[in-house]
C-alpha cells in the first residue's frame, strides 16, 4: 500500500471511540460454523436468460449501515443480484464493516476491489458501483481517492448529505453513560449480524460511533468539503436534482426513495413512517433521509419507496397502492441502470 494511503488510513483508525471490547455474540456465531469472510466478494451465479444487463464492467453493490452481503439466506440487495446475474451481468455484493466510517468503509473496499482487479488478470479493470444508504457515500469516497477503479457510481436513497435521524442519535451527550450503552448495544447487534454472514471482526471492525459521526448532517457535509465528486453544488436548493455527470472519468447517477409507508403488511413500515414525523416534519423523505440529501450526478428519479424498499426489503414487500401498475419495481430500477451502464459503454 502506498505510504500516502497507509498515513490517510491511520490517520481514520486512530479516532477516538468508545466502542466495548469482542462480545460473546462472535464465539457463539463460530460456533455456528461461519468462516471468516475474505476479502474479496464472491460472484453472483445465476441462470442466464438475457443480455440487457451486460455491463462492459462488473457491478459490485455496496451495502449500507448494519449491511451485509446474505445472512441465513437472505439477501440484503433481496433478490436483486441474481436478477442482475440473469440479465447477463457480472455481479459481487461487497462485504464492508457494517457499522464504521465512511472513509474506512472505502478503504475496505477499495482493497476489495484491487483484490477482484488482480484476480481478473486485468490490471486496468474498473467497476460500476452502486451502493444504498452509507454505501452511497462509501463508493463515493472509492471513486475519489482511486478513480482509476471506478467507471460509475449509482447512489440509491444514499446518505450523502447526512441524516437528521442521526442527528437526533447525536444529541445523546458525547461520553456519558447513555452513549456508551447505545454504542454498546448497537455494535453486539452489528457483530451479530456480521458473524452470521460471515464478517472477520478482526479485518472489518466494527465502530458505531465512526459511523453514526459519518452519517450526521455536519458529517455529510464535512464528507461533501472533502469528497464533492457528483454532488450539487453546497447550498443549493432542493429543486437542483443533479450534480455533475462525470468527475475524473467516473460517472455518477441516483434515485431515491420518498415515501416511508408502502405497504401495509410490512412491519418495518411502522419505524419508517415513526422516524419520519419525528425527523423529517414537512419534507420529502424515505424515512431514513431527506430526498434533498440524497441526490448525486444524473437523477434517475424518484419513488414510491421507503429506505428498505430502495433494496426490495423486507422480503419484496414494497409500494402497494393506488399506484402499484404504474410504480417501477426495485428489482427493475437496478435492471433498468444496468442496462443504462451497458449503453454508454460502460
Amino acid at each position: 500500500m502506498p505510504r500516502q494511503r497507509k498515513s490517510r488510513l491511520l490517520r481514520l483508525t486512530a479516532r477516538p471511540v468508545r466502542a466495548a471490547l469482542l462480545c460473546c455474540c462472535i464465539a457463539g456465531a463460530a460456533s455456528l460454523g461461519q468462516a471468516a469472510v475474505s476479502d474479496t466478494p464472491t460472484q453472483v451465479q445465476a441462470r442466464v436468460t438475457s443480455s440487457e444487463a451486460k455491463t462492459k464492467n462488473p457491478i459490485v453493490l455496496v451495502h449500507g449501515l448494519f449491511g451485509f452481503d446474505n445472512v441465513l439466506g437472505v439477501d440484503y440487495f433481496y433478490r436483486i443480484p441474481e436478477s442482475l446475474a440473469g440479465a447477463g451481468a457480472k455481479v459481487f455484493v461487497a462485504q464492508v464493516s457494517g457499522a464504521n466510517s465512511s472513509e474506512i468503509r472505502g478503504e475496505q473496499l477499495i482493497q476489495e476491489l484491487k483484490n477482484l482487479r488482480a484476480l481478473s488478470g486485468n490490471p486496468s479493470l474498473k467497476f460500476n458501483l452502486i451502493g444504498h444508504s452509507q454505501g452511497a457515500p462509501t463508493a463515493r469516497y472509492v471513486a475519489a481517492v482511486e478513480p482509476g477503479l471506478v467507471a460509475s457510481v449509482t447512489s440509491v436513497g444514499g446518505a450523502n448529505g447526512g441524516s437528521k435521524v442521526a442527528d437526533l442519535l447525536r444529541k445523546i451527550p458525547e461520553g456519558s453513560a447513555a452513549e456508551a450503552v447505545a454504542a454498546k448495544a448497537l455494535k453486539l447487534v452489528t457483530l451479530l449480524i456480521g458473524a452470521l454472514s460471515g464478517k472477520d471482526p478482526s479485518q472489518l471492525p466494527e465502530v458505531p460511533l465512526n459511523a453514526l459521526n459519518s452519517l450526521t448532517t455536519a458529517g455529510g457535509a464535512a464528507f461533501d468539503a472533502r469528497f464533492p465528486q457528483g454532488r450539487p453544488a453546497p447550498g443549493s436548493s432542493c429543486d437542483v436534482k443533479s450534480g455533475p455527470a462525470e468527475v475524473n472519468g467516473v460517472r455518477y447517477y441516483s434515485w431515491s426513495g420518498t415515501m416511508p409507508l408502502t405497504n401495509a403488511l410490512d412491519a418495518s413500515d411502522v419505524a419508517m413512517g415513526g422516524l419520519s414525523l419525528v425527523a423529517f416534519p414537512g419534507e420529502t423523505n424515505d424515512g431514513l433521509l431527506a430526498v434533498c440529501s440524497t441526490r448525486l450526478g444524473t437523477h434517475l428519479g424518484d419513488y414510491r419507496q421507503n429506505h428498505l424498499d430502495e433494496v426490495n426489503q423486507l422480503f419484496g414487500l414494497t409500494y402497494a397502492g393506488l399506484w402499484t401498475l404504474f410504480e417501477k419495481k426495485p428489482v427493475q430500477l437496478f435492471q433498468e441502470q444496468a442496462a443504462r451502464l451497458k449503453s454508454v459503454g460502460l
